[in-house]
Protein backbone atom coordinates (compact mmCIF):
# COMPACT_ATOMS: atom_id res chain seq x y z
CA UNK A 1 0.00 0.00 0.00
CA UNK A 2 1.20 3.47 -0.78
CA UNK A 3 1.61 6.14 1.84
CA UNK A 4 -0.57 9.21 1.59
CA UNK A 5 1.07 12.63 2.05
CA UNK A 6 -0.60 14.43 4.98
CA UNK A 7 1.58 17.53 5.29
CA UNK A 8 4.80 18.79 3.75
CA UNK A 9 6.98 21.57 5.16
CA UNK A 10 10.50 22.74 4.37
CA UNK A 11 11.87 20.63 7.25
CA UNK A 12 9.85 17.40 7.00
CA UNK A 13 7.04 15.47 5.30
CA UNK A 14 4.35 13.53 7.16
CA UNK A 15 2.78 10.48 5.54
CA UNK A 16 -0.10 8.26 6.66
CA UNK A 17 0.61 4.59 6.14
CA UNK A 18 -1.89 1.93 5.10
CA UNK A 19 -2.27 0.81 8.72
CA UNK A 20 -3.34 4.35 9.77
CA UNK A 21 -0.03 5.12 11.52
CA UNK A 22 2.25 7.99 10.56
CA UNK A 23 5.70 8.14 8.99
CA UNK A 24 7.86 11.27 9.09
CA UNK A 25 10.76 11.97 6.73
CA UNK A 26 13.17 14.88 6.98
CA UNK A 27 14.21 17.17 4.11
CA UNK A 28 16.87 14.64 3.07
CA UNK A 29 14.14 11.95 2.76
CA UNK A 30 15.53 10.06 5.78
CA UNK A 31 13.07 8.64 8.34
CA UNK A 32 12.54 10.53 11.59
CA UNK A 33 11.91 8.34 14.65
CA UNK A 34 11.71 8.45 18.43
CA UNK A 35 11.04 11.56 20.47
CA UNK A 36 11.62 13.86 17.49
CA UNK A 37 8.85 12.12 15.52
CA UNK A 38 6.48 12.28 18.49
CA UNK A 39 7.20 16.01 18.93
CA UNK A 40 6.45 16.70 15.25
CA UNK A 41 3.20 14.71 15.27
CA UNK A 42 2.09 16.39 18.52
CA UNK A 43 2.83 19.85 17.12
CA UNK A 44 0.72 19.06 14.05
CA UNK A 45 -2.13 17.74 16.21
CA UNK A 46 -2.12 14.31 14.59
CA UNK A 47 -1.60 12.32 17.78
CA UNK A 48 -2.20 12.67 21.50
CA UNK A 49 0.03 11.25 24.19
CA UNK A 50 -1.45 9.86 27.39
CA UNK A 51 0.46 10.01 30.64
CA UNK A 52 1.61 6.59 31.89
CA UNK A 53 -0.61 5.01 34.52
CA UNK A 54 0.70 5.45 38.06
CA UNK A 55 2.19 2.34 39.62
CA UNK A 56 0.27 1.00 42.63
CA UNK A 57 1.90 1.75 45.95
CA UNK A 58 2.81 -1.41 47.82
CA UNK A 59 1.93 -1.45 51.49
CA UNK A 60 4.39 -2.87 54.00
CA UNK A 61 3.96 -6.58 54.42
CA UNK A 62 2.35 -7.52 57.74
CA UNK A 63 4.62 -10.59 57.79
CA UNK A 64 7.44 -8.47 59.22
CA UNK A 65 5.25 -7.50 62.18
CA UNK A 66 4.26 -11.14 62.74
CA UNK A 67 7.92 -12.17 62.90
CA UNK A 68 8.67 -9.50 65.50
CA UNK A 69 5.65 -10.53 67.61
CA UNK A 70 6.65 -14.22 67.42
CA UNK A 71 10.14 -13.34 68.60
CA UNK A 72 8.70 -11.51 71.59
CA UNK A 73 6.64 -14.51 72.62
CA UNK A 74 9.65 -16.84 72.55
CA UNK A 75 11.60 -14.50 74.78
CA UNK A 76 8.71 -14.41 77.29
CA UNK A 77 8.61 -18.23 77.59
Amino acid sequence: MAMKLVKKTADYSIFQRGDERYAVKDAAKKPVNGEEKVAILLAEGLITVAAPAPKPVEEEAPAEEAVEEAGGEEAAE
